[in-house]
Formats: C-alpha cells, structure tokens, sequence
C-alpha cells in the first residue's frame, strides 16, 4: 500500500493509476488526512467502461436484460419494392 499527497497524484497520475491497475492500493492524502482511495479493479469486473457501466445498471435494478437474446439483427422489411427501386435509379441516371 502506497500513501500520496493530492499535488503528487495530480503531477504522476497515470504512474499511480498504473500501480492500482498491477494490484497496489494507493491512498491519497489532502493535508494528511485520508480523502480517497485507488483500488484495483475487482475481479470479474469488465474491461471495457461502458460494460461495466450496463453490467452495474442491470445489478442495481434499473436495466432489465432481455429474456431471449436474438442472435443479430431483427430482419428487415423492404423499404420499396425492388422494381421500383430500380426505376427511380434509372431516372434519376437520366437526369443527369
């Protein structure tokens, strides 16, 4: 465990970040009083931001997952028929 002064993680931030990421537990210090605490990242915890952050949302209750995951998009329907798809192309081709 390391101890560090605010202006000290200010200046050398990414090094002590690095050290909580490799395990170490760092506390930061305002005046020598203890105001926070770098920790690393608990195990199982998600690499990415955003997945931990849907990861956390559904274990607090306020997201849902879905019962039957799809596998990929839901299909489509076609916009026009392709006939007339192919006709608005050739006009505007012949606009030009």
């Amino acid at each position: 465990m390391r101890v560090v002064g605010l202006k000290v993680l200010k200046n050398k931030l990414s090094e002590y970040v690095r050290l909580a990421q490799n395990g170490e537990r760092i506390l930061v210090t305002d005046r020598d009083r203890v105001v926070a605490e770098l920790v690393p990242p608990e195990a199982g915890r998600a690499e990415l931001g955003s997945d931990a952050l849907l990861a956390n949302a559904v274990r607090q209750g306020w997201l849902k997952p879905p019962v039957l995951p799809q596998a990929g998009a839901p299909p489509r329907s076609p916009v026009a028929p392709l006939s007339e798809l192919l006709r608005e192309l050739e006009a505007d081709r012949s606009e030009r």
